[in-house]
């Protein structure tokens, strides 16, 4: 086991602050870090704990947790175990292809104390290749208080710097990308997409019904407590919940995510959103079709479950 992997082991069981996990987990903030501790289950299962705050201004609202709350924990629980368990190096650069995530809509109730859940992971797939990038298909089971929560599969890669360099090209550095991003536009009103705060708002009126221009903040906290060289995938994740709860016209929580990211999403170009309604007759809620163009091509698709309350 490597020095690095050995750091890791020394901290399962520490508290979010803690040096370090931040970087595994790539998150900057120590406040935004959910992971507490992981470890083996057997020999291809591992369990990762995360712990949700009680109050949070964008993941908590009308009593609940936001479903993108567990993506986002699964997002760094995937981040740490990438270095630990598949020896991927902390410098590779992690993009993910699809998702498909459902959620308990129940158990993401917010008493106004932390929320401890617990991930179950399993990678039936991790493939390497020749310049030393890795693909990978997780699987995840989540636990609130031993309720079911939500499950997720995930396909994603990790490159290494230089061959992303490559693949970005002109795009490969954060902090010029976003020096260069385009302004936010004006915002959507707020309550139309479940929002208390004009800032939490990622859709800008395009003209057509139903279609949006995505409104990228790069001083958003939440979103980009670090620079990035692209848009990054939670940001996409959640311009398509606001344009289905936008499309259907009434308070709606996205409980099931088929998503597809097909293209990095430039931060210095505009970025079109689109929603349309799919078959009706689902018993979980209204389905919903959302897609995101950027210079004529398509960039991101989705589609998604939208409960109503």
């Amino acid at each position: 086991m490597s020095p690095e992997n050995d750091a890791c082991r020394e901290r399962a069981g520490s508290s979010p602050s803690a040096p370090g996990i931040g970087a595994l987990v790539r998150k900057s903030v120590p406040e935004a870090v959910l992971v507490t501790e992981w470890d083996e289950i057997d020999g291809k299962d591992q369990r990762v704990t995360v712990r949700w705050p009680s109050e949070h201004s964008f993941h908590v609202q009308e009593g609940h947790y936001s479903p993108l709350l567990f993506v986002e924990s699964l997002r760094q629980a995937l981040a740490l175990l990438s270095h630990d368990v598949h020896r991927i190096p902390l410098g590779h650069r992690l993009g993910w292809e699809q998702l498909r995530a459902t959620v308990n809509r129940e158990a993401l109730r917010a008493d106004g104390s932390p929320a401890r859940v617990v991930l179950r992971i399993t990678h039936p797939s991790v493939g390497r290749r020749r310049l030393g990038s890795v693909r990978l298909t997780s699987r995840i089971e989540a636990q609130r208080a031993g309720v079911p929560l939500g499950t997720a599969e995930l396909d994603y890669t990790a490159h290494p710097p230089a061959l992303y360099d490559r693949l970005r090209g002109s795009h490969r550095d954060a902090a010029e990308a976003v020096a260069r991003a385009l302004p936010p536009g004006p915002p959507v009103p707020a309550a139309r997409v479940g929002r208390d705060q004009a800032r939490d708002v990622l859709l800008s009126p395009a003209g057509p019904p139903d279609t949006w221009r995505l409104r990228v903040d790069t001083g958003h906290r939440v979103f980009f407590d670090h620079p990035h060289d692209h848009v990054p995938g939670m940001v996409l994740l959640e311009a398509a919940a606001q344009a289905a709860r936008s499309l259907v016209g009434q308070p709606v929580t996205p409980v099931a995510f088929d998503t597809r990211f097909l293209r990095y999403v430039e931060l210095d170009r505009p970025c079109l959103l689109t929603a349309e309604p799919g078959p009706s007759g689902d018993p979980r809620g209204h389905q919903v079709h959302v897609t995101a163009a950027q210079d004529g091509r398509p960039v991101f698709s989705s589609v998604l479950i939208a409960a109503r309350h």
